[in-house]
């Protein structure tokens, strides 16, 4: 496990279980949030978004924590040689968007942007929820799953699964 790519919907648990991977595993933490907006919440210029991606793919190692453009979602699928899709019930994801919230209002979310206003990206998650099941569908899972030949591919369905996964790289 030397490249890994965590994704999923917002709200997921996709910067807890980065975080455990990358302490674990000894692997620099790349928060595509932190690469895709300006510490103001602005979104950064796609070609400085472009290269800042470009030079972590090239890197030797690296946990990547996020979506972002769906081109370089692309890349990062091919060039990790390890998959986690946190897979959870919208259900769960609206309620962790809305925890996490609410928790924010005191304590910055892991890997939030820097100077990001809270509840304009708790409004655009909820707006992002709205739109995933048109990309996390069984379409996405079937490609995904071709990955499995090459690389290793978890997908976490459950919170028990969440918890799991993320206690089990801490170990």
């Amino acid at each position: 496990m030397k490249k890994v790519a965590v994704f999923g919907k917002p709200g997921s648990g996709k910067s807890t279980v980065s975080k455990a991977l990358a302490l674990s595993n000894g692997l620099p933490l790349h928060q595509l949030d932190s690469i895709v907006y300006k510490p103001n919440g602005e979104l950064v210029a796609r070609e400085v978004f472009d290269a800042a991606h470009n030079d972590i793919l090239s890197s030797e190692s690296w946990v990547i924590d996020g979506f972002g453009p769906i081109s370089s979602f692309n890349e990062r699928l091919a060039a990790a040689d390890t998959l986690v899709y946190i897979n959870l019930p919208y259900s769960v994801s609206y309620w962790f968007v809305t925890k996490r919230c609410l928790k924010g209002f005191f304590i910055k979310p892991e890997g939030w942007p820097e100077g990001s206003s809270i509840l304009k990206g708790t409004l655009n998650s909820y707006k992002t929820l709205k739109l995933c099941p048109k990309f996390w569908d069984d379409e996405f899972l079937s490609k995904l799953m071709e990955y499995s030949s090459s690389k290793k591919v978890y997908i976490i369905k459950t919170v028990s699964e969440l918890n799991d996964f993320a206690l089990a790289q801490v170990r």
